[in-house]
């Protein structure tokens, strides 16, 4: 299973991924940085390919169980 993962040290806040996210998984709470919502992230890629910084990463992660 794929989830997006944001540095969040390096975000910005610019929204280019909430926009791109059609899933709904992003959000940009208190207008800090982006929050990725893994249970609704689908790991398609969108916000990571959207962010001009490319600090947003897709990887492979186990279920929780």
């Amino acid at each position: 299973m794929k989830k997006a993962v944001v540095d969040q040290k390096l975000c910005v806040a610019c929204g280019c991924c909430l926009t791109a996210c059609k899933a709904g998984a992003v959000s940009i709470p208190k207008g800090v940085s982006a929050v990725i919502d893994e249970a609704k992230c689908i790991g398609c890629g969108m916000c990571a390919g959207k962010c001009p910084a490319s600090i947003i990463t897709v990887k492979e992660v186990t279920p929780n169980e």
